[in-house]
């Protein structure tokens, strides 16, 4: 995991609060959730790949 992808997720959290704030003070909370999740999902598709070694080096660590 590089410092890239720490930089990237936060890059992604900023924004999506940015937009979350303004869409919920302009009263579109359906809109600001919709973006609070897309920006969730695309993190985890980042994420995911590191979890999934993580699970397989701990499998092979102990020869489950």
């Amino acid at each position: 995991m590089g410092v890239s992808l720490i930089f990237k997720i936060a890059a992604v959290g900023i924004l999506v609060t940015i937009l979350s704030q303004v869409l919920k003070h302009s009263g579109r909370e359906e809109h600001a959730f919709l973006v609070s999740l897309a920006g969730l999902i695309l993190v985890l598709t980042w994420i995911v790949p590191y979890i999934y070694d993580l699970f397989e080096t701990i499998r092979s660590l102990f020869q489950l």
